[in-house]
């Protein structure tokens, strides 16, 4: 019996096929004396403590120091944190993120002092000292920001002890990542004819996407019994995520957990619940969609491990090379600047971690600081999948450049409401290309799997893993217990009402699919803004793809803003309002468009 050609240890892996990781630091040595010289200067930021408010100079001092210093620690933290993402299993890499984290807190409770001595000066006088010191002049948005939160900002030893937690609140996070990505134990898959096929992070998606159907269905079966069999430790860790999240909503003074996380981006909670309001009204859309792909496949019953099934036996092989082509074909509507720094970055500058390898985190994310390049993780397989990935990660990582280019350190970042945009954005417009310029049906169909798949993952797991968080915060909130076999009854009711009658529910293996996301379900509300990011991407698509004047300039000024402006009036200086369930609905309409050419293709 055959068995499949294993992953490559991380040693093996082509160094053109890794990302630059010295172009951040030439040697481990360089980033363990930039770390050093970070952490011997944290003492001295006491010299501040009492004093930021003295003279207009004095604050412009402490911002500049601030920011300077965070920038240092910035490329500290990127450096080991790719590393160890790279292979979680390389006990030095986990070592170097380890202290990497512990410095961040640690300089998080130092600066903590910073801003009750801001909000000690007054706002009033905050804007005098603007006229007076050109310098300040910059900061008026973030001086805005403060004051829109100034009720929640608490005492200097209030906010040195909230940093200092920071550290320690990360060990159930990091503890179910590497319970997920270094640690699980799964079983082979095996496909129709027996041969075994090697499941792990990196391989499932490829896996859940063959076209033998007893391979789908041992690869799920195998990937989600090994989450539930630690589901207690796994639940356990979710469980401290959520109180932790009750925890700090209620030191900083809001209502709930959701409260909390909205008011960070400055998003108002009416945005999340037209989300799941517009989501559930629309579930008739899904529902549709399953019986469309369960004709077109010719089974009676079609079951989760399905969704991802193929719709063409001739799927395109699309190399590493050739995606990017196609998809800077795709992004020639944003202009020659957009497209020659893509290339440069995708190609020449080494942003990208192309391949799987042993022990390499799942999944794809862009990840770096104002000074670095905007690093792009991968695990690349040569189809429409994983083209469309890089598309994804693309758009986060010019949307950090663009931004990096332009702003400076305290607008050089941008939440994460508004980052998905960005990334959807990218995919929308290849997608829109590669179906005007190829009318092959397969070729068709191959896209239409590839957008189904986006869609399933953003615009259904997504919501429906919001619907859960709500109701695990809300229920902390009330004093119930969390336990596993609980999440998994929530998880599996949720499901039932997302899939309908046309898709089989195996409910234990459908009900585990939260310990899936290890990453996350800890970040406070996260997942929604993924839909709301596929909304305003489809809405501001469809206007660049339209010739509407002036749509890919202001969707460009949009990249180039960070956080200088709110995320809701970014969008609007984009052209779009999500503040509106307007652009839900309307990506709802992409969605039913895209069901109807998949009947018509699948009916011929």
């Amino acid at each position: 019996m055959a068995t499949a050609v294993a992953l490559p240890k991380r040693s093996e892996v082509d160094i053109q096929d890794t990302w630059d990781l010295a172009s951040v630091f030439p040697s481990d040595e360089a980033w363990e004396a930039a770390l050093e010289e970070v952490a011997g200067e944290l003492p001295g930021l006491e010299r501040f403590r009492g004093h930021i408010g003295d003279s207009p100079q004095a604050l412009l001092e402490w911002l500049t120091t601030v920011h300077e210093l965070f920038a240092r620690l910035g490329k500290v933290y990127v450096y080991a944190g790719l590393s160890h993402e790279a292979d979680t299993a390389d006990q030095d890499a986990a070592a170097k993120d380890d202290r990497a984290s512990g410095l961040y807190a640690r300089a998080a409770a130092a600066v903590a002092f910073g801003e009750p001595e801001l909000l000690g000066i007054g706002f009033d006088t905050l804007r005098q000292w603007m006229d007076q010191e050109p310098g300040l002049r910059v900061y008026a948005h973030y001086f805005d920001q403060l004051e829109k939160r100034q009720e929640h900002v608490r005492s200097a030893e209030v906010e040195e002890l909230l940093g200092a937690v920071r550290d320690p609140f990360g060990s159930a996070s990091g503890i179910h990542g590497i319970l997920a990505d270094a640690d699980l134990k799964f079983q082979p898959a095996r496909d129709s004819e027996g041969t075994e096929h090697e499941v792990a992070q990196g391989t499932i998606r490829k896996l859940l996407s063959s076209t033998d159907r007893e391979l789908r269905r041992t690869a799920w079966e195998s990937y989600s019994d090994a989450h539930i069999a630690n589901k207690n430790t796994m639940a356990s860790c979710l469980a401290t995520g959520v109180k932790q999240d009750a925890f700090l909503a209620r030191a900083r003074r809001y209502g709930s957990s959701l409260e909390a996380a909205l008011a960070a981006n400055y998003i108002p909670a009416e945005v999340y619940h037209n989300l799941l309001d517009t989501f559930r009204s629309n579930l008739p859309t899904w529902h549709r969609y399953w019986r469309v792909m369960r004709q077109a496949l010719g089974y009676d019953k079609l079951h989760v491990y399905d969704i991802h099934a193929p719709l063409t036996q001739n799927t395109p092989n699309v190399p590493y090379d050739m995606s990017v082509d196609w998809i800077l074909e795709g992004l020639r509507p944003l202009g020659e600047e957009y497209v020659s720094t893509s290339r440069r970055g995708l190609t020449e500058e080494r942003w990208v971690d192309k391949y799987p390898n042993q022990g390499k985190r799942a999944g794809a994310f862009s990840s770096g600081v104002q000074g670095t390049h905007p690093f792009i993780l991968s695990n690349f397989t040569p189809d429409m999948d994983g083209l469309s990935t890089v598309a994804h990660e693309l758009g986060h990582s010019m949307h950090s450049y663009l931004t990096w280019q332009t702003q400076p350190p305290v607008y050089a970042d941008y939440s994460i409401f508004v980052a998905e945009v960005a990334s959807n954005f990218n995919q929308a417009l290849v997608r829109a290309h590669l179906l005007e310029t190829n009318e092959d049906r397969d070729f068709q169909l191959a896209v239409i799997d590839e957008a189904m798949g986006n869609f399933h993952r953003y615009f259904f797991l997504m919501p429906t893993l919001a619907r859960f968080e709500l109701e695990l915060h809300e229920r902390v909130e009330r004093g119930e217990a969390l336990t596993a076999e609980g999440m998994m009854t929530l998880m599996t009711n949720l499901f039932r009402e997302a899939y309908g009658e046309e898709v089989e529910i195996d409910a234990d293996r459908v009900g585990i699919t939260w310990a899936q996301f290890p990453t996350h379900l800890y970040a406070n509300f996260y997942v929604y803004q993924y839909a709301t990011g596929l909304s305003g991407a489809h809405a501001l698509a469809e206007k660049v793809l339209a010739g509407e004047p002036g749509a890919a300039e202001n969707y460009l000024a949009f990249l180039r803003s960070g956080s200088s402006l709110y995320p809701l009036d970014a969008l609007k200086l984009a052209g779009v309002d999500l503040s509106s369930p307007e652009p839900v609905q309307q990506t709802f309409d992409v969605l039913s468009g895209l069901v109807d050419r998949l009947e018509r293709l699948t009916t011929q």
